[in-house]
């Protein structure tokens, strides 16, 4: 079974509060969170340490997540398989469909639950319920 105290999940979002209930109900598993404002931040982050999985939002300034995702996944190279859960307020077929495209491994509609983060994460780390 995987060691969650292990795991490292980069959030990006450019909403602060977004971020810290994510923090926070994701520390509070056990998992360990870095942040990223924005796609091109989250690139960054990732030519220094990698993780385990990405939580990225839609749209943010600069390069929102579909365009880092598409980036992220034709760079090739061990962070091209990260998996990724997106999340939106973006809740039409249309945009889960653009997600899937870009390489995103799940889409959830915000507000979510923090337990349906936590679940979703753990689903996606490969951490049993």
């Amino acid at each position: 079974m995987p060691d969650v105290t292990a795991m490292r999940i980069l959030v990006v979002d450019d909403a602060g509060l977004v971020r810290l209930y994510y923090r926070e109900a994701l520390e509070r598993a056990g998992y360990a969170v870095d942040e990223a404002l924005n796609g091109l931040e989250a690139l960054e982050k990732l030519l220094v340490a990698p993780a385990d999985l990405l939580i990225v939002d839609v749209n943010m300034p600069q390069m929102d997540g579909m365009t880092f995702l598409r980036v992220l996944r034709g760079q090739g190279g061990p962070n091209a398989s990260i998996p990724a859960l997106v999340t939106s307020t973006e809740s039409g077929p249309q945009d889960m469909a653009a997600a899937r495209r870009a390489g995103a491994n799940f889409y959830l509609v915000k507000p979510i639950s923090r337990e349906t983060l936590v679940e979703h994460v753990g689903l996606l780390c490969g951490v049993p319920a």
